[in-house]
């Protein structure tokens, strides 16, 4: 079974406590897990900032019912439905949503309206299967694909020579080779557009071909390049274009004795934008949360 949607855990959390006893949030969470027959790789199935995403929605699904007053907290890490709780279960409802919450109790009203322009409220107008951690991954992947796709688009008006010179500066900024002026030595001679250091010492030597194509990049493309390569008694190369390769292209290079790497339009930007060639930082937005063992203390 797939990981349940934010709003799906909010009735079966609810019955969980309907034995009115106190639990801590980890039973409930194990409880929930065994309920949704989630499979270990799901309970590790992870969110960008790191947490597991069944956890993360099953922390923010506690917040929400306890906003509505439907759970209460006693202690700290220790939860229990409440009289509320217990009369919303009695009237045996089929769901439970944070629209029915925001209609029925006007507590958790209020919570909405205090964070309207908060990134929850991006939550609420986008999608409530989310939590706000998951709303916020999911807006950076769809600004990092719009970035990416901007980027193809630029790439595509500039000429060749400066999507070599790119090529270049992107094997630069992921390590490979010494001085950047040492590397601008595109030959164009056999299929072979230049070539780098693999490392700032120069014990080995890497072949380049960079097409800024709009059409896929096809087997036979692939077989020259191998040929110039090994026409020079080398071994590695990289093979980067602005568009994609054909199935047969990719299954050609998998059984080559030589080392070539294909990168396509879409993992040539997101390389640009992991190593920051061509593109700037423009904001960073830091998510932190309670220091529990400061409070140790109290």
């Amino acid at each position: 079974m797939a990981i349940p949607k934010f709003e799906d855990i909010f009735l079966p959390f609810l019955r969980t406590l309907s034995n009115q006893k106190i639990h801590t949030l980890k039973e409930v969470r194990e409880k929930l897990a065994k309920r949704f027959r989630l499979t270990p790789e799901e309970r590790e199935e992870q969110v960008s900032s790191g947490s597991r995403r069944f956890d993360n929605r099953v922390a923010w699904t506690k917040a929400h019912l306890i906003k509505a007053t439907l759970i209460d907290s006693p202690d700290r890490g220790r939860i229990q439905i409440t009289k509320r709780g217990l009369d919303l279960l009695a009237e045996r409802p089929r769901k439970l949503n944070t629209k029915i919450l925001k209609e029925r109790y006007s507590e958790y009203a209020e919570f909405r309206r205090q964070i309207r322009t908060s990134e929850e409220e991006i939550l609420v107008e986008t999608e409530e299967s989310n939590t706000p951690e998951e709303a916020l991954e999911t807006g950076y992947k769809q600004l990092r694909k719009a970035l990416q796709q901007d980027l193809l688009d630029k790439i595509k008006e500039c000429s060749p020579y400066f999507f070599e010179k790119l090529v270049v500066d992107l094997l630069v900024a992921m390590g490979y080779g010494g001085a950047h002026e040492e590397k601008l030595g595109l030959s164009r001679d056999g299929g072979i557009d230049g070539m780098i250091k693999e490392d700032k010492l120069g014990l080995d030597v890497i072949y380049i071909q960079a097409k800024r194509w709009s059409n896929p990049v096809g087997r036979p493309d692939l077989q020259a390049f191998a040929g110039s390569i090994l026409g020079r008694s080398a071994q590695k190369g990289v093979f980067i274009t602005t568009s994609r390769f054909t199935k047969d292209a990719v299954d050609y290079v998998k059984h080559l004795n030589q080392k070539i790497i294909l990168i396509d339009g879409d993992q040539l930007t997101e390389y640009m934008i992991d190593f920051n060639v061509g593109v700037h930082e423009t904001a960073r937005y830091v998510v932190k949360k309670i220091d529990t063992d400061y409070f140790l203390d109290e």
